[in-house]
């Protein structure tokens, strides 16, 4: 079975596809938070595409293990997502999965961060993009890694 793994923001939505066997999890892509309607047609769209099977959708908690204020979002999205598509959709607990995510991105640093200097305003954004991506992949493979498929 492939799964989708989701880093919901309230800006952009970070996803991620399965191997066909449920094994391995890979960055798909990112989508622009621009509304519902919009966003579930393109979930919907994108699972009946790569034959999804389940959606794991990550949990955001902070450091004490409570709901961040995005959860008042991600609650009403779950259901909504389960009613468009007819998946089942599971909670995967992220702590620092976008930080995680950028440390590879960011590559070896040769001074103190306080003096490595600013990135492009284009290089920031691009980077933002795939750490999205790259978040809800680690979502995905912590749900793999913990689940028998």
């Amino acid at each position: 079975m492939r799964f989708l793994g989701i880093d919901y923001g309230t800006k952009r939505i970070g996803l991620a596809l399965s191997d066909e066997k449920g094994k391995m999890a890979f960055a798909y892509k990112i989508i622009g938070n621009y509304g519902a309607e919009k966003v579930l047609a393109e979930l919907k769209k994108i699972c009946e595409e790569n034959s999804v099977g389940k959606i794991i959708l990550g949990e955001s908690l902070n450091y004490r293990g409570e709901p961040n204020p995005v959860m008042a979002e991600i609650e009403p999205f779950k259901k909504a997502m389960e009613k468009e598509t007819g998946l089942p959709v599971e909670y995967e607990k992220e702590i620092l999965t976008s930080a995680e995510a950028r440390r590879p991105l960011d590559g070896p640093r040769k001074r103190p961060p306080v003096l490595s200097g600013r990135k492009s305003p284009q290089k920031e954004k691009k980077l933002r993009r795939k750490i999205d991506a790259a978040a809800a992949a680690l979502i995905l493979r912590r749900y793999l890694d913990r689940s028998v498929v």
